[in-house]
């Protein structure tokens, strides 16, 4: 048995923070961040040029708390992206830039049909880098994050100076160097802190432009990905089939396992297929419950998180990068039919697995594998399948079980 001492799992204890309040005007923020700023390297006068004048993007807090991957359903967010017409656009896309990708893909060992479905989902193969209703100056929309002090407030600040180190390096300035409104830059949409860690120039012309040039984009990622742990040849995972009786229990990322150790428990791929190595470590995901598709995870799978934190898009990655090589879609259906419990609802499931001395998180209405993993321990105590699938049935399992 391995165990995971990966920092992609000590991302996997949250989930992506509401908005806080800020504590003082946008001006005296701005005034204000100057010092913190200029201590981390940026000069002033880059600072001032940068921020007079710099009013809040008035948008930016109700994207923070409507971001898809985390308020719609999985089946919702992969169909949605991973579409037919999309994984059409992506095939066309990557065949006439085909030598490129095989070029970066050899050049750093990433998959590049895992870098060509990162480009298809987070810009639509660069379509949409030209829309001005999503791609705005980021250090606007970083400022505005950093002043409204959302739960993630030293990642945003570390983002908001490290689009300053951009402007500071040139050619870009305030108003050229765009990105989302969480600041993500480019065709695969990286942030600034890790554009700064892992940027690379891949055409050589001596600057890093992930708008402008998508050879610096497919570099600046497949590095991104390398550093967060990306073994080279290995798959992003599995969907396999689990037999009657199955301990869900051991449905946990906290360890990987050999792939041996879920075979000998009569874990098997779908559609017969056969596994290529029963060394493989892995670990089992049942995302939507014992009805739904199950997986078996590899280390690439927690590395996509690591790339963005959801599981929905984690797999809406993985799952595009095998229908851009051809594959077919999921075999076992999805259970569509669920009804979930509401923000109010999802607080009082944490609340009562509290009294029940089976969660010691936060309670926040954030669904996410602590939460799941104590459901499941509660599943167990009642001899129901141990999935951590939480539903609307689950609250009134609950609310009973507390009375």
């Amino acid at each position: 048995m391995i165990r995971l001492v990966s920092v992609l799992l000590i991302l996997a204890l949250g989930l992506t923070p509401a908005l806080a309040q800020p504590v003082e005007s946008f001006g005296d923020f701005l005034r204000n961040f100057e010092a913190k700023a200029v201590a981390a390297g940026i000069d002033a006068d880059i600072y001032r040029k940068a921020t007079n004048g710099l009013t809040p993007d008035p948008s930016v807090p109700k994207l923070v708390t409507s971001q898809p991957e985390f308020t719609t359903p999985m089946w919702e967010y992969i169909e949605t992206r991973v579409s037919a017409g999309r994984i059409s656009r992506g095939q066309a896309a990557m065949g006439k830039q085909q030598a490129l990708f095989d070029k970066v893909g050899t050049a750093y060992g990433v998959d590049p049909f895992i870098l060509g479905a990162i480009w298809g989902i987070e810009t639509d193969y660069g379509a949409v880098l030209g829309n001005a209703k999503l791609i705005r100056p980021i250090v606007r929309s970083l400022a505005t994050l950093v002043h409204q002090r959302r739960g993630r407030l030293k990642e945003d600040e570390a983002d908001l100076i490290a689009a300053l180190q951009l402007v500071q390096m040139g050619p870009l300035n305030r108003d050229t160097l765009v990105g989302s409104w969480a600041g993500a830059i480019g065709h695969l949409q990286v942030n600034p802190s890790n554009v700064i860690a892992h940027g690379r120039d891949g055409d050589g012309d001596g600057r890093i432009d992930l708008h402008n040039s998508l050879t610096d984009a497919l570099a600046t990622s497949a590095t991104f990905l390398r550093d967060l742990g990306y073994q080279p040849g290995q798959d992003w995972g599995f969907e396999v089939d689990v037999p009657p009786g199955f301990d869900y229990t051991l449905a946990t990322r906290d360890e990987l396992r050999p792939l041996s150790f879920f075979a000998e428990r009569g874990v098997t791929r779908v559609k017969d297929r056969r596994f290529a190595s029963l060394d493989t470590p892995v670990f089992l995901y049942v995302p939507t419950g014992h009805k739904g598709p199950k997986f078996l995870m590899t280390q690439n799978y927690l590395v996509l998180k690591g790339y963005n934190f959801s599981d929905s898009y984690a797999l809406a990655v993985a799952h595009m990068a095998d229908r851009l090589k051809g594959s077919t879609g999921l075999v076992q259906p999805w259970p569509k039919k669920t009804k979930f419990p509401d923000l109010a609802q999802r607080k009082a499931i944490q609340k009562a697995l509290v009294d029940l001395g089976l969660y010691q998180g936060v309670v926040d209405g954030r669904i996410g594998p602590i939460s799941q993993a104590a459901y499941a321990r509660f599943q167990a105590s009642k001899g129901e399948i141990a999935d951590g699938f939480i539903t609307l049935e689950s609250y009134e399992e609950l609310a009973a079980a507390t009375r």
